[in-house]
């Protein structure tokens, strides 16, 4: 049996300030680096074998913090990255349906609201192809994913058996948290979805 352990990256500004990421976007702030570190110590309990990282800066940041707990190696995969989604990088949701409402319509109802980047369907099967040649090549029995929410939640509906990317069906997926999916011969299994306990809680609303 192989063991997935994914984890989200720690708190960015622009996930405070609630703007897309995408391919951009900056590092971790002062949260998620107090999160990453959290998150390491919790990780570094469970033994794992390999870490493996989304090749952009937030994610490779909250590895560093990983590696430094477990004493593993960082292998960047660029697979792991979060969709793509265009001219959407930066904004956010009220300036997106400011300027072209029709497209944050198609948006909320569960379709690619942006005309460049990539569809949620084209970076569910990235995701998909690049974990499948990961657990195929046997690199270890434990291993650390560290990548996106939109990454997370493909690899959550993979193992409960959606053929395609059902983000509308799965919460949030919180900065720094935990989902475990385990592969048992071929069959894919959630053992959890966005355990934070490890996590300090978040700061009172001002």
């Amino acid at each position: 049996m192989t063991r997935l352990l994914l984890v989200r990256h720690g708190e960015t500004d622009w996930n405070r300030e609630g703007r897309w990421q995408g391919h951009t976007g900056p590092g971790l702030n002062a949260a998620g680096r107090e999160q990453a570190v959290a998150l390491g110590r919790r990780l570094a309990r469970l033994g794992p074998d390999l870490l493996v990282t989304s090749d952009l800066p937030r994610t490779l940041e909250t590895a560093e913090r990983i590696a430094s707990a477990t004493g593993l190696a960082i292998h960047p995969e660029p697979g792991l990255r979060e969709v793509d989604v265009g001219s959407w990088a930066g904004r956010t949701p009220a300036e997106i349906q400011a300027r072209d409402a029709v497209a944050y319509q198609r948006w909320l109802d569960g379709g690619t609201g942006w005309t460049d980047g990539e569809t949620y369907e084209e970076m569910h099967a990235r995701v998909l192809r690049t974990v499948s040649a990961l657990l195929d090549r046997g690199l270890g029995e434990r291993i650390v994913l560290v990548a996106h929410g939109g990454t997370v939640r493909a690899v959550a509906s993979w193992a409960t058996g959606h053929a395609n990317h059902e983000r509308r069906h799965l919460p949030s997926v919180r900065n720094c948290s935990l989902t475990v999916v385990d592969r048992w011969r071929e069959i894919m299994r959630l053992i959890s979805f966005n355990d934070d306990g490890h996590l300090p809680p978040d700061p009172p609303p001002l």
